[in-house]
């Protein structure tokens, strides 16, 4: 195992400028993801590591090793495409033993425990012998996984591995692979725009937006504490309530969220105004007042995954949505009022205008 570091990294393709100026490391035997929408420079940046780009300006090093100037088979990295890169006119297992047979350090014992090892993590005893042209496309995306881990490099890269499979393969090889990555513990790095993906798979997620890594965190942490608007609507299903030019008056928020005013702590009581952000799941809707709540009412309501319910709210003039247990949405009419409580320990204060606020 070892870490990857990269050191003031920027690539441009013409005027276009793809990553700009990176600094991060990723753990050894950890599993991170690079999360963010198309076209924010992931991609590039996980070709770059694998030596298929070269950087216009910055390292990449591999532990304290520079390997700028070796080339990607030198690097000793496995890879995992969008699309199965599998060996036709042979069985699964052979695809999977096929690149073992190259290392001549591995006995014929060896090479099949490895074999059989990953075909119990993935559960794929059954299509072992089955000649690939048989196997559908979740499957074949599973021997491709399991031909990178048995060979056991350093690293593994995958870039957006499970996309173009059918939704049931896509849960098999998500669960299979969160799997992999537990038992195995080698250093990966996970291309993804899915955010259910990297919140599954990841130990940390580096999210990435406009050829910047915005915040570098837990799933839990970049999920309950984002950094910066972005990293709160970019993140939830949907993602977080913003209420924007929320006057500053004394080191302390006025608005319809709460019944009294709260005040706020360093460079955000000494700002004009600042941006309020909450999650859906963290609004409380309630069937009595309390001292903290406010009084709403119900514009619209609908089933969402798993059987919860998304309610639209107007509190005052302010427009929030709540994402309710089904306990309490079904009980909720439609233009009806209720009781509302927007958590202070639930609202994030980010300062208005700025990328990467100070919370």
């Amino acid at each position: 195992m070892v870490d990857i570091t990269v050191k003031s990294l920027t690539k441009k393709f013409g005027d276009f400028t793809a990553l700009r100026d990176l600094n991060m490391t990723f753990p050894a035997g950890r599993v991170t993801c690079l999360l963010g929408p198309s076209g924010c420079g992931k991609t590039t940046l996980m070709r770059i590591i694998a030596g298929l780009e070269t950087p216009t300006v910055g390292e990449v090093f591999f532990g304290s090793q520079s390997v700028n100037r070796l080339s990607t088979r030198q690097r000793n990295i496995g890879m995992v495409f969008q699309y199965p890169v599998v060996y036709r006119g042979i069985n699964a297992r052979r695809n999977i033993e096929l690149p073992l047979t190259e290392d001549r350090s591995l006995s014929k014992a060896e090479r099949d425990k490895r074999v059989d090892e990953v075909l119990d993590i993935l559960e794929m005893r059954h299509a072992a012998d089955a000649d690939i042209a048989d196997l559908d496309n979740g499957t074949r995306q599973k021997v491709a996984c399991a031909r990178e881990v048995a060979r056991r490099p350093q690293i593994i890269l995958f870039d957006e591995p499970i996309t173009n499979v059918d939704i049931n393969s896509k849960l098999q090889l998500k669960r299979a692979l969160k799997e992999v990555f537990m038992r195995l513990k080698q250093t990966i790095i996970y291309v993804t725009h899915d955010q259910t993906e990297a919140m599954t798979l990841a130990d940390q997620i580096a999210l990435m937006n406009d050829g910047v890594i915005t915040q570098m965190s837990s799933p839990r942490e970049l999920y309950d504490k984002p950094n910066d608007a972005f990293a709160g609507f970019f993140l939830g299903n949907p993602g977080m309530n913003f209420y924007t030019h929320i006057a500053v008056t004394q080191g302390k928020v006025s608005c319809a969220l709460f019944p009294l005013s709260i005040e706020l702590t360093g460079e955000h009581a000494r700002a004009q105004a600042v941006t309020l952000g909450i999650r859906p799941e963290y609004v409380r809707i309630l069937g009595a007042q309390t001292p903290l709540s406010v009084r709403g009412r119900i514009t619209s309501k609908s089933i969402v995954t798993g059987g919860q319910y998304l309610v639209h709210l107007r509190v005052g003039d302010i427009v929030a949505k709540a994402k309710v247990a089904p306990s309490v949405g079904c009980d909720l009419a439609t233009g009806s009022d209720a009781w509302v409580e927007f958590p202070i320990e639930r609202v994030r204060v980010f300062g208005q205008g700025e990328l990467q606020p100070q919370v």
